[in-house]
């Protein structure tokens, strides 16, 4: 079904995880937005989401912070959805309450405790229906499914790449912690939330030091080391930048770059939805959900491996148990490779921003 739904005034999206997820997510929350463009649209996420989407233009009007609950916004078990946070959101009236949030286990019932006249959303094998849904399927990228949520309830006018506006606030942010950042920058990014999906931080070093350019290592607190690790095994200098900058801030700095060099991770998409080209590596099956739908200023590097570089487990059927090591899949990426795809953007029609 595609037909619009009459008379929605309130409108409800679950989509409370990580920066990644959320900006894969912005095409069909714009989708919707135009498709009930005199609808509030309230996002119900988590501290994050709040921190930075209040005061920023977009598809989202308002967030509601969610507390921990199992499956819709944290991965602990047993912490169910409080009563009250759901006789909150029903006093809310919500007409319309979309899950692009996942298979629907958890979340399903979740959405339909809140009481909205219409949901839509995404259902796995097992999972509760709702009023209108599309199958949850492995291999499948996450933009693109959310589209399909989105086209349930007539919302199908949309881009299929997530854009960020950048605010004063975060290019004031960016100035009170790095000054002016110098023309021609590189941003390298050697962090992401798996090991495995990390390329080693000697190969990230290596291309740095041959783009010729002023470079920037970011990566969260908890990336220290890796970002130290690249610092430390470069030949040139280069700005370390360590929990210094909230997203905003990040956004900023990354829209002042020329490229950002990085592993498949939440910042590449920042990055990209900032206007500034990314080369990245990915491991094949995270390349089919996760990757950039672009090659123009967007080029993923894929990595084939399909079993655990120590143990020889499989990772390519996404209901088998993982095993217990956190060795780099990505590791088949030569730095060579990287490099072709950054001397290509760097050189090219996309690899010097005009002011």
């Amino acid at each position: 079904m595609t037909a619009l739904i009459g008379g929605v005034r309130r409108i409800a999206v679950l989509r409370a995880n990580a920066l990644g997820d959320y900006l894969m997510a912005v095409p069909a929350l714009e989708a919707l937005k135009r498709a009930y463009p005199g609808a509030r649209l309230t996002l119900l996420g988590t501290a994050w989401h709040a921190e930075f989407l209040t005061g920023r233009p977009g598809p989202v009007d308002d967030v509601v912070v969610l507390p921990p609950i199992s499956g819709v916004s944290t991965t602990a078990i047993g912490r169910a959805a409080p009563e009250g946070l759901c006789e909150e959101l029903r006093g809310r009236e919500f007409d319309l309450a979309v899950q692009i949030h996942g298979g629907g286990r958890f979340s399903n019932p979740f959405i339909r405790r809140i009481g909205a006249r219409v949901t839509a959303g995404m259902r796995a094998p097992g999972a509760e229906s709702l009023d209108r849904w599309v199958p949850y399927t492995d291999y499948h990228h996450e933009t693109l499914r959310f589209l399909q949520v989105a086209a349930l309830v007539g919302a199908v006018d949309g881009g299929l790449e997530a854009s960020v506006a950048i605010t004063p606030a975060d290019r004031a942010e960016l100035a009170r912690a790095l000054g002016r950042p110098p023309a021609g920058l590189v941003a390298v990014h050697p962090g992401a939330t798996d090991p495995r999906r990390r390329w080693p931080v000697e190969r990230f070093a290596e291309v740095a030091d041959l783009t010729g350019r002023p470079v920037v290592v970011t990566g969260t607190r908890e990336e220290k080391d890796l970002v130290m690790g690249v610092v430390a095994a470069m030949r040139r200098p280069a700005i370390p930048v360590v929990g210094a900058l909230g997203i905003g801030g990040l956004a900023a700095l990354y829209e002042c770059c020329d490229l950002l060099i990085a592993n498949d991770t939440g910042p590449r998409h920042l990055a990209a939805a900032v206007g500034t080209p990314t080369v990245a590596v990915y491991w094949c099956g995270n390349l089919i959900n996760a990757g950039p739908l672009s090659r123009t200023e967007h080029r993923p590097l894929i990595s084939w491996t399909t079993a655990c570089p120590r143990c020889g487990a499989g990772g390519v059927d996404p209901g088998a148990e993982r095993c217990p090591h956190d060795e780099s899949w990505v590791g088949d990426v030569s730095a060579d490779m990287v490099m072709e795809q950054v001397e290509d953007l760097l050189s090219g029609p996309h690899g010097g921003k005009t002011e």
